[in-house]
């Protein structure tokens, strides 16, 4: 009793600290150590049930604190004292206690074990419960994991790279696991936990350095981790690999790309990969342009030197040279490496339908290797549809594809639709937009805001080109849309202003000989400084016939300029060059023979009946040649 009262005494007076759960389990264990000190044992006896613990209780004891004192009756209708209430109480008391069950990395910590006393039987749990087995594997896991970020961190990585990596190590991680549990059959390193011999296994692997070496060779960290995943156990191939791969210029930023893309790139030994090398350049793929192949295609070096001979063979029986082949390479190196076989014919075959030889779609594809990326039935076919509704047969898409095959590479509904509605809203007649497609293919790979629209603004604004003639400049001279506003156009317009001619009548000018904007101002000038010094020709015969610009000046402006003056005759400019030699020769003869009846003075009785143009629009004046 004197130990109860001293513990009673404490309880009335506790110690005061600031921690309450701490001063709660000393009265505990101080009022079962009076009562009963076997009272802690959790087995409890028959005579006395134990009953769950009510939330109740606290309530009855602030309600009525007489209540301790008051005889009560059990379960079987005998009163009970206060010592077996109390003693019964904090046996309830003692069992809502949790009991701490002992962690350890990879433990078992199933919820349902927290409050309910000992562990299941072990045995038990991993003949029936995969669950729980599962659950195990994922701390191991987790432990792995920070492990591996500790480590990753003790290597100069910041907490979120070395999250992040490790994010992306899945595979890694499991193969910590492993090796870890396989130490374990080590006599030397079975004494250490499974956190020791993780972390030995991560030092031993040396993927910090070699995380460090592949951050500094530009590597990202999904690249890095995917790498680490698809190596094997020992990572001193990696790094072979790595050092390899630049050692033939693929530079840092492509390494990862590289090296995760290229496919059973792992089961080759570097004397494999040096063969494929080498026999590129013996296919003219030059040395410093193997890094920049490799980067674009990584599947070439996961090929083998058959499956390599036969792409290869493929381009050269279609009359396709060394160097061509080299250069094709270079400019689309998919087109060597990566779609199939089987594709690649398909195409070719297709391609021959528009009436090309094999030797013609070699050079088709030296020159555009792009188009064995296009897909026939979603690419081709449509693209072939459409411009047959537009008008263009065969013949023509043939020399679209031979002019500007990249229109076969471009999307029907956003590069192309779109300018066929443009040349049908300036005026261009439908029947005439495959003429004008044809003639000038390239217009479909211009872009509609930044090339077309502006040129056919500025040749409403500043060249003097009406709204009705406008269609019929671009579909005389589609080129035109690809000239140069501010170094060609612009240049022309402001020359022939300069030269006297008003907006209106050059607008004019335009509408019948659209190319006058796309000569140079060197062949320009001395046509026309020929015209006025020596020929003596007013500006207005320049206005009525722009095509003068279009004839050589040696070839034939001289020549017959020179038999116009000898034979003393004179000639529009139209009927002086817009004729061949022989009816040139013929209107001569005939202009001759009329000025000699002249100044025979015969009267020329044939003149008033003549019904040809060229009679009628004939000078016969005599034509004195200035000094």
């Amino acid at each position: 009793m004197l130990c109860f009262s001293s513990n009673v005494a404490l309880l009335s007076n506790p110690n005061p600290n600031p921690n309450p759960f701490f001063a709660w389990r000393r009265r505990v264990f101080a009022v079962t150590c009076a009562v009963d000190p076997n009272a802690i044992t959790p087995s409890p006896t028959p005579e006395l049930e134990i009953h769950p613990l009510s939330r109740r209780q606290n309530q009855l004891l602030i309600l009525d604190p007489d209540s301790q004192t008051k005889p009560r009756t059990n379960s079987h209708g005998c009163q009970e004292t206060e010592e077996d209430l109390i003693k019964k109480k904090v046996i309830e008391e003692v069992s809502l206690a949790t009991r701490r069950i002992p962690r350890f990395p990879g433990a078992i910590d199933r919820p349902d074990t927290q409050r309910l006393g000992p562990p299941p039987d072990l045995r038990r749990v991993l003949s029936g419960n995969d669950r729980t087995l599962k659950q195990a594997l994922e701390v191991r896991r987790g432990v792995a994991a920070e492990t591996l970020k500790f480590a990753l961190r003790a290597g100069k990585l910041s907490i979120r790279y070395s999250d992040n990596l490790v994010s992306k190590l899945p595979g890694f991680v499991d193969r910590v696991v492993i090796g870890a549990a396989a130490m374990k059959e080590n006599p030397e390193l079975a004494h250490l936990s499974f956190n020791a011999r993780a972390k030995k296994y991560i030092q031993d692997s040396g993927v910090v350095a070699l995380v460090k070496w592949l951050k500094h060779n530009s590597m990202t960290y999904p690249q890095i981790g995917k790498l680490l995943c698809m190596s094997s156990g020992d990572l001193e191939p990696v790094r072979e690999l790595v050092e390899w791969l630049k050692s033939i210029y693929v530079k840092g930023m492509c390494l990862g790309g590289v090296v995760t893309k290229a496919g059973p790139i792992w089961e080759r030994n570097l004397e494999e990969l040096e063969e494929i090398v080498n026999f590129l350049e013996k296919k003219r793929v030059r040395k410093e342009w193997i890094g920049y192949v490799v980067s674009r295609c990584p599947q070439l070096l996961g090929m083998t030197m058959d499956e390599l001979k036969i792409r290869v063979r493929f381009y050269l029986d279609m009359g396709m040279s060394d160097n061509d082949f080299g250069t094709m390479v270079f400019d689309y190196p998919r087109a060597l490496g990566y779609y199939s076989i089987e594709e690649m014919h398909s195409k070719v075959n297709y391609l021959k339908e528009f009436g090309l030889t094999t030797e013609d779609v070699g050079r088709l594809l030296a020159f555009k290797p792009q188009l064995m990326a296009c897909s026939i039935e979603e690419r081709w076919k449509p693209l072939v549809k459409y411009l047959y509704y537009l008008g263009i047969r065969r013949d023509g898409m043939r020399r679209m594809l031979l002019v500007r095959p990249v229109i076969f590479c471009v999307n029907i509904e956003t590069m192309i639709a779109p300018k066929v509605r443009f040349l049908q809203d300036i005026g261009i007649k439908e029947e005439a937009i495959g003429g004008v497609l044809v003639k000038f293919p390239a217009l479909l790979t211009y872009s509609l805001y930044k090339k077309i629209r502006p040129v056919v603004i500025f040749l409403m604004t500043k060249a003097g080109v009406t709204k009705e003639d406008i269609g019929k400049v671009i579909a005389l001279d589609p080129p035109l849309v690809g000239c140069s506003i501010t170094k060609k156009l612009d240049v022309n317009v402001k020359y022939f202003l300069s030269l006297g001619i008003r907006l209106r009548p050059l607008g004019a000018m335009i509408a019948d000989f659209p190319m006058l904007l796309r000569y140079n101002l060197d062949i320009l000038r001395p046509k026309y400084i020929y015209l006025r010094r020596t020929m003596v020709r007013p500006l207005r015969d320049l206005i009525e016939f722009p095509r003068f610009f279009s004839y050589s000046l040696e070839g034939r402006i001289i020549p017959r300029h020179k038999i116009l003056v000898s034979n003393r005759i004179n000639f529009k400019l139209r009927y002086m060059l817009a004729s061949t030699d022989e009816d040139f020769n013929r209107r001569v003869h005939e202009a001759v023979e009329r000025r000699q009846r002249f100044e025979s003075g015969a009267k020329d009785d044939d003149h008033s009946c003549c019904d040809t143009p060229d009679d009628a629009e004939t000078n016969s004046s005599i034509l004195v040649s200035p000094q």
